[in-house]
Order: structure tokens, then sequence, then C-alpha cells
């Protein structure tokens, strides 16, 4: 299961956008997201909803989209949230000994608008983004939960904050 945090709808529709723009169409199975965990185990799925139900009840989380950042074969805008980042670390403390190695990570929060490409393709597109993209403030809306389907995401459920 994958947890994604929502973006708000502007920049949900902008970061959509862009993905379709750029992403290679063969692999671009998903709509823009910011992930929190990459592969959480099914068995945990009721845990995991009531967690996320929990969290949840806060008043939205406070993030900036800050610039464009190179993901070596792609491109993505880096998001920095330290109170999502602590929120996720909450989880990852009730969520231990089920992390995948890349989950035991702290992530840099990011929406990937490409991937799999050259490295000089991703490098050219950074440069012409990054004086399109000015660092914004926005609040993450809540919370996604995903079962992976190998490519395309089935949604399972959302939780808005709520406080």
């Amino acid at each position: 299961m994958i947890v994604t945090a929502e973006l708000p709808e502007a920049l949900q529709s902008r970061a959509d956008q862009l993905r379709q723009a750029h992403f290679p169409p063969e692999r671009n199975f998903l709509k823009a997201h910011v992930t929190l965990f990459h592969a959480l185990p099914s068995f945990a799925e009721g845990e995991v909803r009531d967690a996320l139900a929990q969290e949840a009840r806060a008043r939205p989380v406070a993030a900036r989209l800050v610039d464009v950042m190179n993901l070596g074969r792609g491109t993505a805008l880096r998001i920095t949230s330290p109170e999502m980042l602590s929120i996720r670390e909450r989880l990852a403390d009730r969520f231990h000994g089920l992390l995948t190695p890349q989950d035991q990570q702290t992530p840099r929060l990011h929406v990937t608008i490409q991937n799999k490409v050259s490295a000089s393709e991703a490098r050219a597109l950074q440069q012409t983004l990054a004086p399109r993209i000015a660092a914004t403030d926005f609040a993450f809306r809540g919370f996604e939960l995903h079962r992976y389907r190998g490519g395309p995401w089935e949604f399972v459920q959302r939780w808005r904050f709520r406080g």
C-alpha cells in the first residue's frame, strides 16, 4: 500500500499538467503525488487506516513548493514541510518493523513530473522550468491510501484534515 499527502487543488492541477507534458507517456499511469510511504504491507491496512484517520484530525499541514529538483534521470517539484515530516516520522514509528528499507529513510518531499529519461533531457527541462516555478506556500489537504497494482494504483481512501 502507498500513502500520499494530498495537494491543494490548484497545485495538483498544475503538477498534473506538468506530468502529462513531460513524463514518458508509456509510464504515466498516475496523477501527480507526494509519496510518504511506498510499500506498506496489505495485512496492516486496518492499522494504516486508523493511523491516517487519527492524524487527519489535525489542521491542514503547512508546506512550501520551493523549486525544481534534479532526480538524475528525472525532474520533480521540491517541497518542504517540517510538519508533514514530523507526522510521517510518527507514522513510521507506529509502523516500525513493517517498513521497507526505502520507507525507513526520511523522504525528500517532492512531486515527480518527469522520470526515466536521459540525464541531459532532465537537465534541459530543469533549466526551462526553473525560472517558471516560483516558491509558493500551501497546505496539504490530507492523506490518500492506494494499492499498488503493477503500474497503476487503486485508490482506497482519502482523509482530509479537519482541525
